[in-house]
């Protein structure tokens, strides 16, 4: 019988996998965060601020796109691994093709820039293959019950390895290496952690799904009206729709740090230190609210830290405190911009899993990330309106939108 203490950890097998991967991934994450690492890179090469702010557009809105179609493929197969493990495979490739991109054309910033962006767009696609039969897997090896803490531990300890990564981004962008070998290497370390992550989740043992009959991609668009007469999931829709227009100001926070404060290449680390430590210290917080309170809540209250990141910067930026206070004046920026991410990451999740039928599961995820990718280039935008008027302008506007998302997040359904 497992005692009390040891509630954290009793865990079958499928489940331990879930974590070590979602713990992998994070490590991951923490070599090559599009908005901190990334963004510094294309920063180094002299990006213009467009390009910074598509970033992570081409990151998250890749992974969304291509959902309504695999959720029309995957719909009628019993197992949805291995649609999981193909998408791995390309991922994997295009990770080496940004290390050898980096490696050999860094001094040729255009071309290097492009052939970078192809393959993280090539990737991102690869991830919305992947992400949908990841959340089918999910919801059938991890009872309902149980995923507010199944999450929360992949994100818990996670972050507490991500957080390591982030003391060797600093280590290295500090060190002997020339550029571009430091990023060479960065990426290198993160492509390791992320082939190890889905090798450990392909190890799940899947089981199958009751037959059902499978729909074509056209069926699939013709069900998303049916869809959106789902009140709930309306709103739902509405919610994520002002939220990725808000996040414009994530793509710019570290660009922001090295072309307006002057910091030293060296602090991405220190912020990619901020954003992994902070979400062990919030994952266990959400974790409760989500428990007590639902993921409504969540949702609500994440998007205040949200604005509150944003606001933050905005001072930050405007006061320029002197060069000694500047970098710990700043880090806030980060770490509450990840206590938000941390509590976006679990709330959209559940809320989206609670509120979809069993039967229509493929469908409503599919429908709603899809309708929603669009929306994530609005930090294309942002670079435009930071070229015009500059980051601060970029700032103001993502409060704006996160207050109008923090009223429409209060019409949200109370889930489980």
């Amino acid at each position: 019988m497992t005692r009390p203490g040891r509630r954290r950890w009793d865990w079958n097998r499928n489940e331990w996998l879930g974590i070590l991967n979602g713990w992998a991934v994070f490590i991951g994450d923490g070599f090559m965060s599009s908005t901190v690492v990334i963004a510094g890179f294309a920063t180094r090469l002299g990006a213009p601020n467009w390009m910074i702010g598509l970033l992570p557009g081409i990151a998250f809105g890749g992974w969304l796109l291509p959902q309504l179609f695999i959720a029309s493929r995957v719909r009628g197969r019993p197992y949805k691994l291995p649609v999981y493990r193909s998408a791995a495979l390309v991922r994997t490739a295009t990770y080496i093709a940004m290390i050898l991109i980096t490696a050999f054309l860094a001094d040729q910033p255009a071309l290097c820039l492009t052939l970078f962006l192809t393959a993280m767009l090539v990737n991102a696609l690869a991830s919305g293959v992947s992400g949908l039969p990841f959340l089918e897997v999910v919801s059938k090896t991890v009872p309902s019950e149980r995923r507010p803490r199944y999450f929360a531990t992949r994100n818990l300890y996670g972050g507490l390895l991500a957080f390591g990564a982030g003391i060797l981004v600093r280590q290295i962008l500090a060190g002997d290496l020339a550029f571009p070998l430091d990023y060479t290497l960065i990426f290198s370390l993160g492509t390791a952690a992320y082939v190890l992550g889905y090798w450990i989740f392909g190890l799940v043992q899947e089981p199958p799904d009751a037959p059902q009959a499978a729909q074509g991609f056209r069926a699939e668009l013709r069900s998303i009206p049916v869809t959106l007469q789902d009140r709930p999931f309306r709103a739902f829709l509405h919610l994520r729709l002002l939220l990725a227009a808000a996040s414009m100001s994530e793509s710019f926070y570290a660009a922001n740090a090295l072309r307006t404060l002057n910091f030293p290449a060296a602090s991405l680390g220190v912020f990619v230190m901020a954003v992994m430590g902070a979400a062990p210290l919030a994952n266990p917080i959400w974790q409760r609210v989500a428990e007590r309170r639902g993921s409504r809540r969540i949702l609500r209250y994440a998007t205040a830290v949200s604005v509150l990141a944003a606001f933050w910067a905005l001072t930050v930026t405007v006061l320029r405190p002197p060069q000694p206070l500047a970098l710990p004046a700043y880090l806030p920026v980060f770490m509450l911009s990840s206590i938000a991410a941390q509590g976006f990451n679990l709330g959209h999740t559940n809320y989206l899993l609670n509120l979809a039928p069993d039967h229509a599961r493929s469908r409503y995820i599919g429908t709603l990330n899809t309708l929603i990718a669009p929306a994530l280039l609005f930090p294309a935008l942002g670079g435009l309106l930071a070229d015009w008027l500059g980051y601060a302008a970029v700032f103001t506007a993502s409060i704006l939108l996160g207050l109008a998302a923090w009223i429409v997040g209060g019409q949200l359904k109370r889930d489980a």
